[in-house]
């Protein structure tokens, strides 16, 4: 019933109103309580708590909240009030509020350190044993106590269920073969442990899109058949038209994809809209765990609007000044539009952050294609090299990015302590008579009329490369590589599709190649776990069966099958198995060295300056960052709860 108020209530106001190298990363202590402030009533909720809807913020605050020193951040305290306007391509990125929210168990600070967030604290002890400890009186945002009966919740009865987790635990909760240890000694503990050490468990509960291990038992037990009669059950699951209890609890846990209003949540804001709505509207969490040294509880923005729109328009919706905060949909090419804007009067500013992706344009040869004929082709890496060297990147950084961006292959960034030159220059340097003769030592001499190359079947070398056909700088940067690659005697084909139907061909092997951005963190320190660099993951383009292979122990995909791959797999696991600085960072060095001579993602440019638009009223969001996926999360490290509005009532009735 409280839910329903609130969305009732949200909808009816808006519509009233218009790395520092270390074996691992540290975990900074969290806020004493003795330090908590005295806390005053949002306006947004006092008169729900005046109604008596709602208790005081002082019932609703854990009894140890997060207390947040702006001014040591060098920001400034803020405000409450105020709608922020965004805009997303799909319908499905409603998601991005939980990324940009980033409220996480530990998540990073913006000196990439890790702190504890949701949690009060945590203990680590070997490496192996991870003690967690809850915040006293902390509540879900309908209201319901948060504790560890929640983490119990999805270990016994979600991760354990077979079920509801067909392939068992997720691989993230096994070492070694080993499934963690699971124990809860009181409401405010949670201890999980294995009997070897987990180097990576921390970083994935700060992930942008984060390992959840805990789940709203109160309100998911009514969609699970060990808590609920099957006639209910049944009743439920005729409503929702899916198959099974399994599919409706499925259906109704989407804690990253945050579609369903009615699932509580801890993020800063909790959806308030019809999922079949272009306009989604977040509004403030009334139990939120954070406040500032003002005793004002955060988010200081009330009300966020995302509002769906074709991604050719964003730049342009921006430009008109109809949005306060916006970098997703926006590239280096739509910087001239939006500082046109800037100067027109539209209300904004054009911030350039730094990207600190590995690289701007990938192209992946898919290891794993199902054709048996251009899998032999594109598995010989004389054929990715010869691809690599018949790209004027030179070219393309001029035409595209005005000789901003940096030329070469996909590596670590010049500021991270692996960046290595010959790593970005290794096969990445024009040259298109040393890539004829590598493609001539293939045996692929045979040529049609036109000149194109011929594949041992006889077929035309015609290579099909997959976008996503939502970047134009992309469509133009392959443009300019048919060109060269004509020289060399490849016919190059792009197929743009929708980004769900490319990541399906490419996950069920169908996709020749595709392209994308490169590694998400192109900035890695000695604690960076390199998994990301093996074959561990579907979303690496150029292996995706062998992705699964591992993320399904073994029961779908393929096992990786090149000496390489598995040099790479190895080093990864070594990784996870020392704590030695030194060889952690030459398992680095030696993993970014394989990349570089195999090219498995062949990089086009790197660094070009990412667009973010921000209003003028809007204040705390940093003007020198980095734009990166993860670690990152994008804005959410920047910590968007913390962004306000110089005039909040100005900004409310718009």
């Amino acid at each position: 019933m409280y839910r329903t108020l609130v969305i009732i209530l949200s909808l009816l106001v808006l519509g009233s109103i218009p790395a520092q190298a270390q074996t691992s990363p540290p975990v900074v202590s969290a806020t004493p309580a003795a330090l908590v402030p005295q806390v005053s009533e949002s306006t947004f909720w006092s008169s729900e708590v005046s109604n008596g809807n709602l208790p005081a913020v002082a019932d609703r605050l854990p009894l140890d909240p997060l207390v947040v020193d702006l001014e040591a951040k060098g920001r400034s305290p803020g405000k409450q009030g105020g709608t922020l306007r965004t805009l997303v391509s799909r319908s499905k990125d409603v998601r991005q509020m939980v990324v940009y929210g980033y409220a996480r168990l530990v998540g990073y600070d913006q000196n990439y350190e890790l702190y504890p967030d949701i949690l009060r604290d945590i203990t680590v002890e070997d490496g192996r044993k991870f003690t967690l400890h809850l915040r006293r009186g902390h509540r879900w945002s309908d209201g319901h106590p948060f504790t560890s009966e929640d983490f119990r919740y999805y270990w016994e009865h979600v991760a354990l269920n077979e079920e509801l987790s067909p392939s068992g635990p997720s691989q993230n909760l096994i070492v070694d073969g080993v499934l963690a240890d699971v124990s809860f000694p009181d409401a405010h503990t949670v201890v999980i442990e294995w009997p070897t050490p987990n180097a990576q468990f921390l970083q994935l509960l700060a992930q942008a899109s984060p390992f959840i291990i805990y789940r709203p038992a109160h309100y998911l037990k009514q969609f699970h058949a060990e808590f609920t009669d099957a006639k209910t059950l049944k009743k439920a699951i005729k409503k929702a038209r899916v198959r099974g209890w399994a599919a409706l609890h499925n259906a109704k846990d989407n804690m990253y994809k945050f579609d369903n209003p009615a699932l509580p949540t801890l993020q800063p804001w909790m959806n308030a809209s019809n999922a079949k709505s272009s306009r989604h509207l977040f509004v403030r969490n009334p139990y939120y765990h954070r406040i500032d040294t003002q005793g004002l509880q955060l988010p200081y923005i009330d009300v966020v609007e995302m509002t769906v729109v074709g991604g050719g328009l964003i730049a342009a919706k921006a430009n008109a000044g109809e949005v306060d905060l916006q970098a997703r949909g926006l590239d280096f090419p739509d910087i001239s539009i939006l500082k046109k804007g800037e100067v027109d009067g539209a209300g904004y500013r054009t911030l350039l952050w730094a990207n600190g992706a590995a690289n701007q344009i990938t192209i992946y040869p898919n290891l794993n294609f199902a054709d048996p004929a251009w899998r032999e082709v594109i598995r010989d890496v004389r054929f990715r090299r010869a691809l690599s060297l018949g790209i004027d990147r030179r070219m393309i950084n001029r035409a595209l990015y005005f000789g901003l961006a940096k030329e070469g292959g996909m590596t670590a960034l010049a500021k991270s302590p692996f960046f290595d030159p010959a790593n970005l220059t290794n096969w990445a340097i024009f040259d298109v008579e040393k890539a004829n003769v590598l493609l001539d030592e293939m045996g692929l001499t045979g040529r049609t009329p036109t000149g194109i190359r011929q594949l041992p079947d006889g077929r035309p070398m015609e290579f099909v490369i997959e976008t996503a056909g939502e970047r134009q700088e992309v469509e133009n940067a392959l443009a300019i590589v048919t060109d060269t690659w004509r020289e060399i005697g490849i016919k190059l084909i792009m197929r743009p599709l929708d980004r769900d139907i490319l990541r399906n061909r490419v996950y069920s092997g169908l996709s020749m190649a595709a392209v994308w951005y490169g590694w998400d963190n192109g900035l890695p320190q000695p604690y960076t776990p390199p998994e990301y660099l093996a074959p561990t993951h579907q979303e690496f383009f150029a292996w995706p069966k062998w992705g699964q292979h591992y993320q399904t122990g073994g029961e779908l995909g393929e096992a990786p099958d090149m000496p390489e791959a598995k040099r790479l797999m190895l080093l990864s696991w070594e990784w996870d198995h020392t704590e030695d600085n030194a060889r952690r960072e030459a398992i680095w060095r030696e993993m970014l060295a394989i990349h570089a001579d195999q090219q498995y993602g062949i990089g086009i440019l790197a660094e070009a300056p990412q667009p973010v638009v921000v209003s003028q009223n809007l204040r705390n969001v940093p003007e020198v960052a980095k734009w990166a996926w993860d670690p990152g999360a994008h804005f959410g490290i920047h910590r968007v709860d913390e962004f306000y509005y110089e005039d909040p009532f100005q900004q409310l009735t718009q």
